[in-house]
């Protein structure tokens, strides 16, 4: 049995504005469409039958459907900031379009940080998904990040947890 490697959290004091984060890279397969599509239950026929999508929409082939974009997003900033991170607002637009035969690829940059009254630790990234050299959506997020190495952002509820 091999362990398994947890991520360091990133921990506020660390992150400054203009930081770049390492940009992720994933290759997009008819697999990945249509289970984003199903895991949201999302049945339209865009988002799983190729000859709707491209005889009756008009578009190239089948494409990720918005809660499947969104859950990209959430994986690229958590795998940044570890198990501690914890997303307290995410906004996107899709500008074009994601299909199979596609790279995406996310990369990021720290717009800003603060703390709250309540001490949690926050970081604002503007974030943008690109297929070659398409935009393909645009994403501002912010995230609870650890103010010391003992703090749990997912420790704060109620009064003491203002996304």
């Amino acid at each position: 049995m091999t362990a398994v490697e947890v991520p360091t959290p990133v921990l506020w004091a660390d992150v400054h504005p203009g930081d770049v984060l390492e940009p992720l890279a994933v290759d997009v397969t008819a697999t990945t469409v249509v289970l984003g599509a199903l895991a949201s239950r999302d049945w339209r026929p865009m988002h799983h039958d190729y000859q709707f999508a491209t005889e009756r929409n008009g578009v190239a082939n089948i494409f990720l459907n918005t809660p499947n974009q969104a859950a990209w997003f959430e994986r690229y900033v958590t795998d940044w900031t570890g198990p501690l991170g914890r997303l307290g607002r995410m906004t996107f637009r899709m500008r074009d379009s994601i299909f199979p035969g596609d790279r995406m690829v996310f990369s990021a940059t720290v717009t800003s940080t603060e703390t709250d009254d309540h001490g949690c630790g926050w970081v604002v990234l503007d974030i943008t998904l690109r297929v070659d050299d398409r935009v393909c959506s645009t994403c501002t997020a912010r995230v609870a990040v650890p103010t010391t190495p003992t703090d749990n952002p997912w420790s704060r509820s109620g009064a003491d947890w203002a996304p």
